[in-house]
């Protein structure tokens, strides 16, 4: 969350279901998306594709934001550059688990 620059928005324990619902973003709920993570009690890892495939998250700059992640030692998986049919610039790195997240440049 840090090297991507989101800020913790609010979590909720739900002890009668054992998890914790965490939400993150670049803003407020009001004003912007916002990512919800979930946290099992007592999950400590999980099996590669039980979770999810991947995630995408848009950036002001790929190539930066692929500098943060690589000097806080994430791994980049497809360093920064345009898309393979298009010009809109992403990148590819891998959580502590090893799932992809996509970056996209986000060019509004």
């Amino acid at each position: 969350i840090d090297v991507l620059e989101m800020k913790l928005i609010r979590e909720h324990a739900f002890p009668e279901g054992e998890f914790t619902l965490a939400f993150v973003g670049y803003g407020t709920e009001s004003d912007s998306t916002v990512l919800e993570l979930t946290h099992n009690w007592g999950q400590s890892d999980y099996d590669m594709g039980n979770a999810y495939g991947h995630i995408a998250i848009g950036v002001d700059d790929v190539y930066k934001a692929c500098e943060r992640i690589r000097a806080a030692g994430g791994k980049v998986v497809r360093e920064a550059g345009p898309m393979a049919a298009g010009t809109t610039v992403i990148a590819f790195v891998e959580d502590p688990d090893g799932y992809k997240v996509e970056l996209l440049e986000d060019k509004r």
